[in-house]
C-alpha cells in the first residue's frame, strides 16, 4: 500500500479438487459420479493428451506456476480467491448435481501457496459433499489461518464480511452466491442451518438488503468489495439484471464488485468511477483437454491487480496479468494470446480502454474512452 492508495489481487474460480487433487501430494478418492466420468484421473489424462506428461506427484506450488513470482513482485496488499472445491474427506455426493468438487485437506498447502487473504465460499460446489463436507471445509480452512465469507454455520456467519486489516484502514469482503450460477436454493444458510450466503433473484430489494448489510458493519476508511457468484458458465453477453445489481452496490457504496462463475474473462466495466469485474473467468482447474467451447480460449486466465484510494474507493490503477494453462500448470501467456484476450476485453468492455503494457500485462486506462 502506497500513496493513500490499497492493491487487491483478484481472480475467478480456484478449483483445486478432481483432477488437480490427484496431481498433488496427498490425492483424495478419485471416484466421481458425472455421466461420463467415474474417475478423477480421467481429467489428468485428458490433459496429457491435449499438453504433455503431467508429472505427479507435484510441489503445492505447481498449479499457480508462473503467477506465483508474478503476485510477490506486484505484493498486493489483499489477496480474494473464490474457493470453488470442497475441502473434505466426505463421500457423501450432493443428489442432483451432475459435478464435484473435492480435495483432500492433506493438500491445503496447495491452496497456501497463494496467500489468499479471503477465501469467497458462496458457490455452487462448496456443498458438494452436503453439510458435512462443508462443516469439515470450514473447520479446515479456519484451521489453515484462512478467512472465508459467503458461507458458514449459520445465515449470520454465511452473510458476514471478512475482515482483513490493511494499511491502518480495513478491507470489508462480502460474499453472495445466486441461482443463476446454479446454487440450489436447499444450499442457502438459515437461522439455524448451514449453507451459503444465497440469492435467489438480483431483485433492487436484494440490492438494498445487501447494502444494509455493509452500511450496518463498514466504519470511515474502509474499502467494501462484494464478490459474487453469478451467470452462466460461457459467452460474453451480460444480462441486464447484472448490470442493474451491480450498478446499485455502487451507488449505494461498494468500491468493487467482484463477479465470477463464467469460465472465461467477461466485461470489465468502470462504472462511477469504480470497477467492476463481470466475470474473472476460471484460475485454476483441470479443463485441459475438455472440448466444445475454443473459441473462448478457456486455458487463458486474468490475475487482476486492483488499485483504489482508500479515501474514496476510486479505482486508480487496473493491470492483469495474462496466463496459460498448460499440464495443469499456469505460465506466461505468449504474444499472440495476450493480444487476443486484449482485444477480446477491450471489444466487450465498458468505460475502461484494454491496452498491453511493454511487460505484457494488460492494462486498463481508468480515465474511460471519452
Amino acid at each position: 500500500m502506497g500513496g493513500g492508495t490499497v492493491t487487491l489481487f483478484l481472480c475467478g474460480d480456484v478449483m483445486l479438487g478432481r483432477g488437480v487433487d490427484q496431481i498433488l501430494p496427498h490425492p483424495g478418492d478419485p471416484a466421481l459420479r458425472e455421466e461420463y466420468v467415474d474417475d478423477a484421473r480421467v481429467y489428468v489424462r485428458l490433459a496429457e493428451a491435449a499438453r504433455g506428461p503431467v508429472p505427479a506427484p507435484v510441489l503445492p506450488s505447481w498449479p499457480w506456476g508462473e503467477a506465483l513470482a508474478w503476485l510477490e513482485a506486484e505484493a498486493p496488499d489483499v489477496r480474494i480467491v473464490n474457493l470453488e472445491t470442497s475441502v473434505t474427506r466426505c463421500g457423501a455426493f450432493a443428489p442432483d448435481k451432475a459435478v464435484h468438487y473435492r480435495m483432500h485437506p492433506a493438500n491445503l498447502p496447495a491452496l497456501l501457496m497463494i496467500r489468499p487473504d479471503v477465501c469467497v465460499l458462496a458457490n455452487n460446489h462448496v456443498l458438494d459433499f452436503g453439510r458435512t463436507g462443508l462443516a469439515e471445509t470450514l473447520a479446515a480452512l479456519a484451521a489453515a489461518g484462512l478467512r472465508t465469507a459467503g458461507a458458514g454455520p449459520d445465515a449470520r456467519v454465511a452473510r458476514a464480511p471478512a475482515v482483513v486489516p490493511a494499511g491502518g484502514g480495513r478491507v470489508l469482503v462480502f460474499a453472495i452466491g445466486t441461482r443463476c450460477s446454479g446454487i440450489p436454493a436447499d444450499w442457502a444458510a438459515g437461522a439455524d442451518r448451514s449453507g451459503v450466503a444465497y440469492l435467489p433473484a438480483l431483485t433492487p430489494d436484494a440490492a438494498d438488503a445487501l447494502l444494509a448489510r455493509v452500511s450496518r458493519v463498514r466504519r470511515p476508511g474502509d474499502l467494501t468489495v462484494v464478490s459474487v457468484h453469478w451467470g452462466s458458465n460461457w459467452g460474453y453477453r451480460v444480462p441486464a439484471a447484472q448490470i442493474r445489481f451491480a450498478h446499485a452496490l455502487i451507488d449505494g457504496g461498494v468500491d468493487v464488485v467482484h463477479g465470477h462463475s463464467s469460465h472465461h474473462p467477461r466485461p470489465v466495466e468502470v462504472y462511477r468511477g469504480r470497477l467492476i469485474l463481470h466475470g474473472c473467468g476460471d484460475f485454476v482447474d483441470d479443463y485441459e483437454g475438455i472440448a466444445g467451447h475454443e473459441r473462448y480460449r478457456d486455458d487463458l486466465r486474468l490475475a487482476y491487480l486492483v488499485t483504489v484510494e482508500r479515501a474514496t474507493g476510486r479505482l486508480t490503477g487496473l493491470r492483469a496479468l495474462p496466463l496459460r494453462s498448460r499440464r495443469m500448470r499456469l505460465e506466461r501467456a505468449p504474444r499472440p494470446d495476450r493480444e487476443w484476450l486484449r482485444e477480446v476485453l477491450d471489444g466487450i468492455s465498458e468505460g475502461v480502454r484494454i491496452g498491453v503494457a511493454d511487460d505484457g500485462v494488460l492494462v486498463g486506462s481508468v480515465e474511460g474512452r471519452g
